[in-house]
């Protein structure tokens, strides 16, 4: 028996991801009402528009984001991103996830996501302060061993005062690879047992996008 577990958040109109990035427009290319000029008596359609900044919601970093020679999203192989075992870092209630936390587990080939809770602010004021990040030391950890790719349920990855490095991006895009930022709903996960898939749209020349990330939980029959 096999469950999903949605860990993406909705894209609404406006809706603010990040400070200072707008919110994206939703539009109509066609509405319904135009189309029932175009179509048979009793037929319509409705073909959507969306304007967004790549970094919006649940999204996706290649290393092309940080590096410009780096793949992008055109470019990161399916495997990368898709039917990924996942392990769950529990760290509710911290303000940064260090290496202790991660000592001893196996993430090789894996896709790491970091739990901790931050998802619960999203859409208020306080998801923009003192969010959890992951520290340097650990981000050099996992780029040296190699997972298939690291999530966090918060703001940024990093921390991010004004002016400051990015080392977790720098470290884990420079070593291919990807991050997913603002997922929601890891509690909902078990810390191992589960397939991660977090694909994006094959867009060629761009480094992020959001994705419709979800876990799959349990044996498949």
């Amino acid at each position: 028996m096999t469950r999903l577990i949605e860990l993406s958040h909705r894209i609404t109109e406006g809706m603010v991801t990040y400070p200072g990035v707008p919110g994206p427009r939703l539009g109509a290319h066609l509405s319904r009402e135009a189309s029932r000029e175009v179509y048979a008596p009793g037929t319509e359609f409705h073909i959507g528009s969306i304007e967004l900044v790549a970094n919006t919601g649940t999204y996706l970093d290649t290393p092309h984001h940080r590096y410009p020679d780096g793949p992008d999203l055109s470019e990161v192989p399916l495997e990368a991103l898709a039917d990924l075992p996942g392990l769950v870092v529990r760290a509710e209630g911290l303000r940064s996830v260090g290496v202790g936390l991660l000592e001893g587990l196996d993430v090789r080939g894996r896709a790491v996501l970091l739990q901790t809770g931050w998802d619960r602010h999203f859409g208020t004021e306080a998801y923009f302060r003192d969010h959890p990040y992951l520290e340097p030391e650990a981000a050099k950890w996992l780029a040296d061993r190699g997972p298939a790719l690291v999530g966090i349920d918060s703001l940024n990855i990093d921390d991010t005062p004004p002016r400051g490095e990015r080392p977790a991006h720098t470290l884990l895009l420079g070593a291919g690879i990807p991050i997913v930022e603002h997922l929601t709903g890891l509690a909902a996960l078990p810390d191992t047992g589960f397939r991660l898939h977090a694909a994006p749209p094959m867009v060629a020349g761009m480094g992020t996008f959001p994705v419709r990330a979800y876990a799959v939980v349990g044996d498949r029959p």
